[in-house]
């Protein structure tokens, strides 16, 4: 964002009012200047020790709006599960074939799943997809016999969350051009979520 565009945007904001979440939201969609469709974020400070084994806070939540893009989605699968994926709309299926590509350098997706018998051959990919955070996990519901729903979902635009080091949640809730109402759906459904998935 350009100097200039910060500016007028900030003016906007008054830094010393605590703004409820409706007014922030609505706030956040006005100020919004670039004129691409800006994603909205959203950060929550969940106050835990994520390095202790019981509050590691992690799941996944299929948003009531979805996120407001076009979710590219590949599946590691073969025989009947295979043609499930193609039904569901999977931009790519395959099995070693698709070992190839992604160790040939291409990662034109942004979600990948896995049957769970195809998991010895996912893992020839580990090092590549999991730093990206792409590999395949039965915790979100990308390691699963149903291939098809998980497809569908991801398609949808379903939201992975995970606390990270500091113990805070980042997200996307969608873009800017959804408008406040449905971006306000979306964070209630994510706090839901991470409330249900917050240690006691």
């Amino acid at each position: 964002m350009s100097g200039k565009k910060f500016k007028e945007a900030s003016k906007k904001v008054d830094t010393a009012k605590k703004y409820s979440f409706d007014d922030g939201i609505k706030l956040a969609v006005d100020a919004a200047p670039a004129k691409f469709d800006e994603s909205i974020d959203v950060a929550v400070r969940l106050g835990i020790d994520p390095k202790q084994s019981d509050q590691q806070v992690r799941g996944a939540i299929a948003l009531p709006h979805g996120l407001g893009k076009n979710v590219r989605v590949v599946v590691f699968a073969k025989g009947p599960k295979e043609n499930e994926a193609k039904n569901a709309g999977a931009d790519y299926v395959g099995a070693e074939d698709l070992v190839e590509k992604i160790n040939g350098g291409w990662l034109e997706f942004d979600k990948c799943i896995a049957s769970p018998d195809m998991m010895a051959t996912v893992s020839k990919v580990a090092k590549i997809l999991g730093p990206r955070g792409l590999m395949p996990n039965p915790k979100v519901g990308t390691v699963t016999m149903n291939v098809g729903e998980a497809v569908t979902a991801e398609k949808k635009g379903k939201l992975d969350f995970r606390v990270d080091k500091a113990g805070i949640v980042h997200a996307s809730i969608g873009r800017k051009s959804m408008g406040a109402a449905k971006l306000k759906d979306n964070f209630d459904a994510f706090i839901q979520a991470i409330v249900k998935a917050k240690p006691a």
